[in-house]
């Protein structure tokens, strides 16, 4: 009696166990000494609501970029709180950036993806990354996941799944309110 006991505790404990290491990580706030700068948009397939942004002309702005796919229903839950920040610090020098990364081959269309866009009604910049170059350039492995870039093109935070939002927020106008470093002088 006791072995089965015994058991079915390392059972309880090997399915939690599983449980939590199919959990993606929280992510969050990322110290600016460990700080990289974030990689380029890749080999991206199509620029939807935007002509083709680099990341490297956005200096100076806060970048979210947002790993999405139109049918991932987190990704939907998601999407609201993406758009408000686009629309409510667009004008303060946010710029949203989603890449739409499809985990099913139908998602590849570009046809269904505008048609999202359009239903979903995202205004922001959508990058179609139906070859993972981009998602890969960032090790990204979730759907979705948020990445905030600071003005100096640095990855200083980051969200996997959904919830943070208010966290994310606070972060987005903290990084917003930061004064970009000042270019050095070429001389005088």
């Amino acid at each position: 009696m006791k072995s089965h006991v015994l058991l079915g505790m390392a059972a309880v404990a090997a399915s939690v166990g599983i449980l939590t290491a199919a959990a993606p990580p929280s992510g969050g706030d990322i110290a600016s000494r460990a700080a990289e700068m974030a990689p380029e948009f890749q080999n991206i397939d199509q620029w939807l609501n935007s002509q083709p942004l680099k990341l490297q002309e956005l200096r100076g702005k806060v970048v979210l970029v947002d790993f999405w796919t139109y049918t991932c229903i987190n990704c939907l839950n998601h999407l609201p709180h993406v758009k408000e920040w686009n629309e409510k610090y667009k004008d303060k020098g946010l710029v949203v950036v989603g890449v739409h990364t499809p985990e099913f081959a139908y998602e590849k269309s570009t046809k269904n993806v505008q048609d999202a866009i359009n239903r979903l009604q995202i205004k922001h910049a959508v990058a179609q990354d139906n070859h993972y170059a981009t998602w890969k350039a960032f090790n990204n492995q979730y759907w979705p996941a948020v990445y905030l870039i600071d003005k100096q093109g640095k990855i200083v935070y980051s969200h996997f799944g959904e919830g943070s939002y208010g966290t994310t927020e606070k972060k987005i106008q903290a990084l917003l309110a930061e004064q970009p470093l000042a270019s050095p002088s070429t001389g005088g």
